[in-house]
């Protein structure tokens, strides 16, 4: 029973220290992590793809680009900016057709007309269809900095 035990104990282990490895690869598939990481920073991030799934502040749903806009519009939201936090991304490259990508922003936007500074940590899905990265799903989570204040 005690061998069973430490030989369950090890494969648990190893499992677990395969699984954590994987979750810190920064260097498979550099030229499409080079790719998805200029789209991140690029103003206006042109990639939005026609088939979305985009999760709102308040957690509306949108499937197209119109749709976006329009919750956009209907809560009084006009971004200024949105600006990665350099050195904040964690990049996942699958199949060299699949990224998920998760990074810090600092968001300048007008809420009904208040202006609002914050720091929004943001998950991207991107697919890339025809030799172009679309982003196909996004979702943006407010960070409180007074519990987790930024390093960067």
């Amino acid at each position: 029973m005690k061998i069973k035990s430490h030989l369950l104990i090890t494969v648990l282990c190893s499992v677990s220290f395969l699984t954590a490895k994987a979750q810190i690869d920064t260097v498979s598939f550099p030229k499409e992590r080079t790719e998805i990481k200029a789209i991140v920073h690029s103003p206006g991030n042109s990639a939005l793809g026609k088939d979305i799934i985009m999760v709102g502040a308040k957690g509306d749903i949108s499937f197209t680009q119109e749709e976006l806009k329009g919750a956009r519009a209907q809560e009084k939201l006009v971004f200024k900016s949105v600006t990665p936090v350099a050195g904040s991304e964690f990049i996942r490259i699958y199949n060299a057709n699949t990224a998920i990508v998760n990074w810090l922003a600092a968001v300048e936007l007008q809420v009904d007309g208040h202006d609002v500074s914050l720091k929004v940590r943001r998950i991207e899905v991107y697919i890339k269809k025809d030799g172009k990265w679309n982003r196909v799903a996004g979702q943006g989570t407010e960070v409180d900095q007074t519990l987790f204040p930024n390093p960067h």
